[in-house]
């Protein structure tokens, strides 16, 4: 990938993102680690805590649950309604995950930061997803509260 698209960023409406964020309660979170280094394990925490209905997605059979949470090992094991798909895979995968996605009936497929593919993107929307791209929605969360201190001397 091109160092230019590294930092590539998309725009979108703070409303669109507070909406989505207010209408979803089931995430599938896909790359989902139990390992308290990486960040997907942070933000599973947080969005956990807030209240989300957290439904942890990790490919090794291995790990059956994370922070007390049922791990599936695809989005396809999960047996009730998933709002929204967020990934934390690389972006070469964002393709066939929106293919999932749209096969479950999820409403929202959402890219981590640094998780982006026009393709999926045009995909999933065409199937009535919305789509967010090189996103957390932990911090997307929290930027209503957060301002910037401009007074501050560096």
């Amino acid at each position: 990938m091109p160092e230019a698209e590294i930092d590539r960023i998309y725009d979108y409406d703070p409303s669109y993102l507070a909406d989505i964020l207010k209408s979803v309660k089931t995430i599938a979170m896909v790359g989902a680690s139990g390992d308290k280094t990486k960040f997907s394990y942070g933000v599973l925490r947080q969005l956990s805590e807030i209240g989300y209905d957290i439904l942890p997605i990790n490919p090794n059979r291995e790990i059956k649950e994370i922070r007390g949470l049922r791990v599936y090992n695809s989005l396809k094991e999960i047996e009730k309604q998933i709002d929204m798909v967020e990934v934390f895979r690389p972006a070469n995968e964002l393709y066939g995950i929106a293919e999932q996605a749209i096969e479950v009936g999820a409403k929202v497929l959402w890219g981590q930061i640094g998780v982006y593919d026009d393709r999926a993107a045009e995909l999933a929307e065409a199937a009535g997803l919305k789509v967010v791209m090189n996103r957390c929605p932990k911090i997307e969360l929290f930027r209503p509260f957060w301002r910037p201190r401009l007074d501050l001397k560096i």
